[in-house]
């Protein structure tokens, strides 16, 4: 199997196992020959091992590339290093990285092909420097040549399978990586996904009751524009700082939304009479009531979703009310009660479902609350309760 690998780790494998094949292949004909009390080395077990080196170096240059690939190099220059007569060289450090490179790196084949090789590779070195390469022991008798054996059986696995498993660990941190860059990555799409769902639901807030208020001024100005044209006038100025507020306050979330910017300015309590102003000169007159007052400033959170439950609230009571509208706050000291209610002009047009009763439960339900609308006899009712706790 091929790996994706940028071409610039892909030549920093390459070259980092040219050095190691200058450096180790020398001190392996080294560490072999007479100068250490070995035999002379030359011929075609000079050449084998030189080949079996590459074989070995190779499958390093390729170890993130292809671990497979690498794995099979590694056996295939382990037997013929075995086959041209050496024993245990410096050179054999690169079948230590190549294990280390099938489980940091290998699908889940390799990284058991990689196991297996650990057990069966130290089974097969400690047999063959036993039995082939010679190896003597100070102790003659069979019993202790076995003691000996086995040291040497452990030994090699020892060796070969904590090359494995430092890869194993390896692989285990690279995974946590690559999950906790995709939590980041799926909390940041979430939060985006929120802020858009924020800005179309105050953009839906401002459109739908400035349309309101421009409609109902608008067919009051045709109604009096030839008996009492000083009326219609007033009308139109409504009508144009109505159209005014709204085109600022849209032009700011589309601002939000092209440059990622945090939130704007959003509307508080000291805003509900210029909202309870627009009202009025909808021709509607709500009867305000607030009872008990709010014990102390209330979170902005909270101020928010007050602000933006009314505002859909009134702006349905414009399109679907016969002109009367009650309001309730009740400011309690660890919850704000809101009901709004208006008559029906109509009942076909009552706004049972919609996007603005969907936004309303929204704005009650991210700050922990509850909200209940719908008609009640010829009412139609809103009930909101949103929760303070103890940031009042």
């Amino acid at each position: 199997m091929i790996r994706p690998l940028s071409r610039t780790a892909l030549v920093l494998d390459i070259l980092g196992a040219v050095l190691l094949f200058v450096v180790l292949t020398p001190m392996s004909v080294v560490f072999y020959g007479p100068v250490t009390g070995g035999p002379e080395v030359h011929g075609l077990a000079l050449a084998g091992l030189i080949v079996a080196g590459v074989l070995m170096i190779g499958g390093v240059a390729i170890g993130r590339l292809a671990p497979g690939i690498a794995l099979a190099a590694a056996w295939a220059g382990a037997v013929l290093q075995m086959l041209s007569g050496f024993g245990p060289v410096p050179i054999d450090l690169a079948i230590l990285l190549v294990l280390y490179a099938t489980a940091a790196w290998g699908s889940r084949a390799v990284l058991w092909w990689g196991f297996g090789s650990t057990l069966l590779g130290g089974l097969i070195a400690a047999a063959y420097m036993v039995l082939v390469n010679g190896v003597s022991f100070v102790a003659s008798t069979g019993w202790e040549q076995l003691s000996a054996g086995v040291l040497l059986l452990i030994v090699s696995i020892l060796a070969l399978g904590f090359a494995w498993v430092s890869g194993l660990l390896w692989r285990v941190v690279l995974r946590a990586r690559r999950t906790r860059a995709a939590q980041l990555q799926a909390e940041s799409l979430a939060a985006e996904e929120q802020e858009r769902v924020r800005i179309a639901r105050d953009m839906h807030d401002i459109v739908a009751h400035s349309l309101a208020v421009v409609i109902a001024q608008a067919d009051g100005a045709r109604y009096v524009a030839a008996a009492e044209p000083e009326m219609a006038t007033e009308a139109l100025t409504t009508i144009a700082q109505t159209a005014r507020g709204a085109l600022s306050d849209v032009r700011l979330l589309l601002t939000q939304l092209r440059h990622r910017q945090g939130d704007g300015p959003q509307p508080t309590l000291a805003d509900l009479e210029t909202l309870f102003a627009q009202v009025r000169q909808a021709g509607i007159e709500p009867r305000i009531t607030v009872d008990p007052m709010p014990p102390g400033e209330p979170p902005g959170a909270i101020q928010l979703a007050v602000y933006r439950i009314l505002q859909e609230a009134l702006t349905n009571a414009i399109r679907h009310g016969d002109g009367s509208v009650d309001v309730r706050l009740s400011w309690l000291p660890e919850r704000v009660d809101i009901e709004i209610a208006n008559r029906i002009g109509v009942v076909a047009s009552s706004p049972s479902s919609g996007h603005g009763l969907i936004g309303m439960r929204e704005r009650a339900q991210l700050v922990g609350g509850s909200l209940h609308a719908g008609l009640e006899g010829e009412l139609f009712l809103v009930r909101a309760s949103l929760p303070i706790g103890g940031n009042s």
